[in-house]
C-alpha cells in the first residue's frame, strides 16, 4: 500500500477489527467512494467515516464503530 493515509487509516482501525479485517475495510470504502486505496485523500475522510460507522456497527457495536470512525476522520 503506497499512500500513506490509506496505510494510517488501517492502523486506526487494526486495534478495533484486526489486521485483515482493517485492510479489507480501506479497500471496500475506497471503492464505495469510487476510488483506489492509492486515490484516496483527506477530503475523503469524512465520508469515509461515515461510511465505516454502518459497516463496523454489525462487528463491533455501535459504540466501538463511532469511535474508530471518529479516529478516521480525525486524521484529516
Amino acid at each position: 500500500m503506497a499512500n500513506l493515509l490509506a496505510q494510517r487509516i488501517e492502523e486506526t482501525l487494526r486495534p478495533v477489527i484486526g489486521t485483515v479485517l482493517a485492510a479489507v475495510s480501506v479497500d471496500v470504502e475506497a471503492k464505495r467512494l469510487g476510488k483506489t486505496v492509492d486515490t484516496i485523500d483527506r477530503t475523503d475522510l469524512p465520508l469515509m467515516a461515515e461510511n465505516l460507522v454502518d459497516a463496523l456497527r454489525l462487528v463491533v457495536g455501535q459504540e466501538l464503530a463511532v469511535a474508530a470512525a471518529g479516529k478516521v476522520r480525525d486524521l484529516s
